[in-house]
């Protein structure tokens, strides 16, 4: 008698939203009232950061890759494993932080967000152009979707990433930077969230359940 490997276990969705927008709202919070978390940052980086004219985006910026440890270290403790996902943005804010703190230009950090969606974008679409969406080893083990269900999913998926780059571009670029920063904690996450849910009629029309039946 054969048994069916047992299911990975499944990540808490609430918990999952915690640790995703966990370190954003930190960022937010420590750009829009710098002194509660100059003390700390000060003590790190140094008085020079701190006094600095762009003073808010950097400590905001401290705040935010130490969040992302944070989260990272939280989410491997309770799953042993670590989402390519999360794991690659978290790598990309190490990088991209460190480089605004040590020449202190915030444009480092404005570039993320268009680094990693266009990143994301082109690895769905690039996989999907030689027959292989990578979608399903994302979320092969929340969603069960036909093929052409995958298909479909990855290229709206690797469009929308491009769209978020595009749009971060035209935000840092034209708005403040307090505005790019509340966009940025309070605007993707509301596009991201209904774009998923519109999402919703194409993946019931593709979707089938673990034993494998058509839904």
């Amino acid at each position: 008698m054969t048994t069916e490997p047992a299911s990975p276990p499944q990540q808490n969705p609430f918990a999952k939203l915690a640790l995703e927008m966990g370190p954003l709202v930190l960022f937010f919070a420590a750009n829009s009232r710098p002194e509660w978390f100059k003390p700390a940052v000060g003590a790190i980086f140094g008085q020079e950061l701190v006094s600095s004219p762009k003073a808010p985006i950097l400590i905001a910026t401290a705040v935010f890759m130490a969040a992302m440890l944070v989260s990272l270290g939280i989410a491997w403790f309770l799953h042993r494993k670590l989402p390519i996902m999360p794991l690659v943005t978290g790598a990309v804010v190490l990088v991209f932080g460190s480089l605004t703190l040590i020449l202190q230009d915030d444009l480092f950090i404005k570039l993320k967000p268009t680094i990693v969606n266009s990143l994301f974008g082109a690895v769905l679409l690039g996989g999907l152009a030689f027959g292989k969406p990578l979608l399903p080893y994302v979320l092969g083990s929340v969603f069960h979707l036909d093929p052409e269900g995958w298909k479909k999913l990855t290229f709206r998926w690797g469009v929308f990433f491009f769209v978020l780059a595009g749009l971060n571009e035209v935000i840092w670029r034209t708005q403040t930077t307090d505005f790019w920063v509340a966009f940025k904690v309070w605007g993707i996450m509301p596009l991201t969230i209904l774009f998923t849910l519109a999402q919703t009629p194409m993946m019931m029309r593709h979707g089938f359940d673990p034993e494998g039946k058509k839904e």
